[in-house]
């Protein structure tokens, strides 16, 4: 499991290597209209997330049939091939369909994910997930530190080859290191009959329909505000000539304060039981998300930041773990797929209803939303574990669904 950390490590840093210059790289292929910039920033941005949104659990189908190695191998050297033509690129519709590509062939987080929660032992299923999604947070920190040099020494079309080069080395890794226990399916379906989802452990269990659910109401209350943070840090701060500097401390700690919780959380996950662990993420995500609504200083809202990253850091491997858990081995890909395809929607629609907010009620508002989503998850959580209907994740507990 060590390449699959390692290789996703470098993924996300690759992504987030060029993602961030995208609106300035259209300004560099000839787009000067404010109106038409800020248009094809939103088409191309958005574009990968619809369609990885459509595709992870085509792809997620063909992992249950074909094997999780591969499916990870196909993202990240589809990956590599997409982000080397972008960086060549002449005229922003290119760039457009490549982005369009780049959603259709990649989601490397989906196939990763599915790779590990199939090769882990059932109690170090959090710990090695928490492990995954520590690298994924510190990869997308240090992408755009790394993309920041790269475009200022070499040019912004130099961060499309650097993502190119990071993902081959993503792809490598895995090729060369990476063991996946697959065994196929006696019953295998063809290549293309197995990129038809099988959804049916959706409505064998509940359960699983309601965790799926939690990981919306996450990303959503994840994407809400993010946009809007260096505006609200604006707003507060008192020294602006340090507002870029501010922002990036605050963005990248706060990232940092995710990576430790994903695994620290993860480690402890199986012992205190991934339901409780669930609910005491998602309670201590939303407690600490309200002062921010109400913070009068950069250092204010840093703080609380912390606290609230280190609870939402938690609750991603907690969630897919107790999906590992009620989800049979061979129909792991499809239900990790469709988790996938349901983040990516969610992450889309996040900065929609927080811009809908912020205009009807201020920035503070935002962040008080948030915290009433991620409340209202923990609700249902708890109903949940009251119910029965989601195991503790420990073994002596009898598995439902």
């Amino acid at each position: 499991m060590y390449a699959v950390w390692a290789g996703e490590f470098l993924a996300v840093a690759g992504f987030s290597t060029s993602t961030p210059i995208t609106p300035f790289y259209i300004q560099d292929l000839g787009v000067t209209d404010p109106l038409r910039l800020k248009l094809l920033t939103g088409i191309v941005q958005a574009l990968p997330s619809f369609m990885l949104a459509f595709f992870s659990p085509i792809w997620g189908s063909v992992a249950d049939n074909y094997g999780r190695k591969p499916m990870l191998m196909r993202a990240m050297f589809g990956g590599t091939v997409v982000m080397l033509a972008m960086g060549l690129v002449t005229a922003p519709w290119q760039l457009i369909v490549l982005k369009t590509l780049q959603g259709c062939l990649t989601g490397t987080v989906a196939a990763a994910t599915i790779m590990v929660a199939s090769i882990a032992p059932q109690e170090e299923t959090g710990y090695a997930l928490g492990l995954l999604q520590m690298a994924i947070f510190l990869g997308a920190s240090f992408g755009p530190l790394f993309g920041g040099v790269i475009a200022d020494l070499f040019g912004r079309r130099m961060n499309f080859f650097a993502t190119s080069l990071l993902l081959l080395s993503a792809g490598l890794i895995i090729m060369r290191f990476a063991q996946d226990t697959f065994e196929p399916p006696a019953n295998r379906k063809s290549i293309f009959r197995s990129m038809l989802p099988d959804f049916s452990p959706l409505l064998r269990s509940p359960a699983l329909a309601s965790l799926l659910a939690v990981i919306a109401a996450d990303q959503i209350a994840g994407s809400i505000a993010g946009p809007f943070l260096p505006l609200l840090i604006q707003q507060i701060s008192t020294r602006t000539s340090m507002i870029a500097t501010t922002t990036g401390v605050i963005i990248g700690l706060g990232a940092v304060a995710s990576a430790l919780a994903a695994v620290s959380i993860g480690k402890v996950s199986y012992r205190l039981g991934y339901k409780r662990t669930l609910v005491i993420c998602m309670t201590g995500a939303s407690l600490f998300m309200i002062p921010q609504a109400f913070a009068r200083t950069p250092l204010q809202l840093l703080v609380m930041r912390l606290g609230s990253c280190f609870f939402v850091g938690g609750n991603l491997p907690s969630v897919n773990a107790l999906i590992a858990q009620r989800t049979a081995k061979g129909k792991q890909g499809s239900i990790y797929g469709l988790s996938a395809s349901i983040a990516s929607g969610s992450n889309a629609l996040g900065p929609v209803i927080g811009a809908s907010i912020a205009m009807a009620a201020g920035y503070g508002a935002v962040f008080l939303t948030t915290a009433g989503i991620l409340g209202a998850a923990g609700v249902v959580i708890t109903l949940f574990v009251r119910a029965g209907r989601i195991d503790a994740g420990k073994p002596s507990e009898t598995p439902m669904g």
